[in-house]
């Protein structure tokens, strides 16, 4: 009889409390957080899956998972819903004997060593459910198995400033890992991990036990398991991404990521792979009305949104309504929230379901002494006449 497997599935990493999101993801996991007016971050890294032709997905959740559960559902907006395969939702797994949340990044792969097994892969790739960009993992999969690799880690450069918020990695001039430091005070390099691996299946089933079994590791990947390789010399490669790609774990980076949307330049297709499309799980919304007498400048209007004031460089999702006199500029409004009449917003992100009040102000200019992005949370109410000043979180 023959064994049905899969050459290569794909672990999602969408577990993390998203701390430094603050108010918006009190009630949701990172990866549900709306981005671009009509997506949420997670959709990304499906997209990424299915346009690769990889159609075995388990997303680890932990913390708020109700809401990114609900929006996953069976996968079919992703092309997901499949008999043998497809997304599954994979909470930290339970026992006989323990029912123990994801201690780290390894130990999360580690409790879900039966869910690879049912597909039996020659390969698994390795995601984290908060970054933005476009990437073909078949390629890397191909460079993967060109340079016989055990473990492959996408990279891109990174300014030598930013080098000690990362993985960073030494390479030889064949492209083999030499060495790798999580987060070093003093970089050697300033080649970063995406976080995306590949493993072959059996070594990393081989290192996931073996750091389990160790009590003295925090069972995370880039401080425990990649330098556990290096020191018994495995075969680890660096495979080179030169396309747009963000880490949106931070409210600066998220606003910024919805902000390079409107570039002219559009660095987000810079480098695309041709055809990539994102999918979503879009609810049915009426075309978006824009009222005589309101004005949109370089601005992403989603559906269902009702504009009868003025908006600039901003990015306003599904079912927004933005009423008369009111001004909404260098601003990420998330879905079904009001801007009510003579309010003014300026470089802020406006979560789910929030309403600022009649004659309200929210967020400064950017020249501004004190200038930074301004924050309201999910389902915040900002009454009339109240202002909410720079860099303030509500």
């Amino acid at each position: 009889m023959t064994v049905r497997r899969k050459e290569c599935i794909a672990m999602l990493l969408a577990g993390g409390q998203g701390s430094r999101l603050y108010v918006l993801t009190e009630h949701t996991a990172k990866p549900a957080v709306p981005f671009g007016g009509k997506y949420r971050i997670i959709d990304y890294s499906l997209s990424n899956c299915v346009n690769s032709g990889i159609d075995t997905v388990g997303i680890l959740t932990q913390y708020q998972p109700l809401e990114l559960n609900d929006y996953i559902g069976n996968g079919q907006p992703w092309d997901l819903n499949r008999n043998f395969g497809g997304v599954h939702v994979l909470p930290p797994y339970t026992t006989a004997k323990d029912n123990m949340w994801y201690k780290g990044t390894a130990n999360a792969i580690y409790q879900n060593l039966p869910f690879i097994e049912r597909y039996n892969p020659e390969y698994v790739l390795i995601l984290s459910g908060d970054h933005i960009y476009k990437m073909d993992y078949s390629k890397m999969l191909d460079y993967h198995r060109r340079k016989n690799a055990e473990c492959t880690i996408a990279v891109r450069t990174v300014p030598l400033s930013d080098a000690s918020r990362m993985g960073i990695m030494s390479t030889d001039t064949e492209g083999r890992i030499t060495e790798f430091e999580e987060k070093p005070k003093v970089p050697k390099s300033n080649l970063a991990s995406m976080g995306v691996y590949i493993f072959s299946w059996e070594t990393l089933k081989k290192y996931l036990i073996a750091d389990e079994a160790d009590e003295s590791s925090s069972n995370d990947f880039g401080k425990n398991v990649i330098p556990a390789l290096l020191r018994d010399g495995r075969m680890l490669y660096a495979y080179t991404f030169d396309g747009y790609w963000r880490d949106v774990g931070t409210l600066d980076s998220l606003w910024q990521a919805n902000m390079d949307l409107l570039d002219p330049a559009r660095p987000m297709k810079q480098n695309a792979p041709k055809g990539f499309k994102i999918y979503s799980r879009n609810y049915a919304q009426p075309p978006s009305i824009i009222a005589d007498g309101s004005g949109v400048r370089n601005a992403i209007i989603a559906e269902g949104c009702i504009v009868k004031g003025y908006v600039e460089n901003s990015v306003i999702s599904t079912g927004c309504r933005i009423e008369e006199g009111a001004r909404v500029v260098d601003t990420v409004m998330m879905p079904n929230s009001v801007v009510k009449e003579k309010a003014t917003v300026r470089y802020s992100i406006i979560g789910e379901n929030c309403v600022i009040g009649r004659n309200a102000e929210v967020g400064g200019e950017k020249c501004a002494e004190e200038w930074g992005i301004s924050v309201v949370g999910s389902g915040k109410i900002i009454e009339d006449g109240k202002k909410i000043l720079p860099k303030e979180i509500v």
